[in-house]
């Protein structure tokens, strides 16, 4: 299983992370334009689904965690998520 880390241009909060088909256990809007994502699948395939999720011209970049990030100002939940997946 691995965290990514994925930056959009697009607003992420005015989507249902449950409606996100794609090749993840689990979606965590952090903030307006920042997610992370659970997922035994490989970085592209993450990106892709991703991609094809977001409004056309959105910018997106992906990347696997190698660690906890330090964060603050994120949305409630979010670092007790990730210290659970990255412990």
């Amino acid at each position: 299983m691995t965290v990514y880390v994925v930056w959009t241009s697009a607003d992420l909060r005015e989507l249902d992370p449950q409606d996100l088909p794609g090749p993840w256990r689990e979606v965590v809007i952090a903030a307006e334009g920042l997610a992370f994502v659970e997922s035994d699948d490989s970085l592209s395939a993450v990106h892709h689904a991703m991609k094809w999720s977001l409004p056309d011209g959105s910018a997106l970049a992906v990347a696997p965690l190698a660690g906890v990030p330090k964060a603050k100002g994120l949305a409630p939940g979010t670092n007790g998520w990730l210290r659970r997946r990255m412990a």
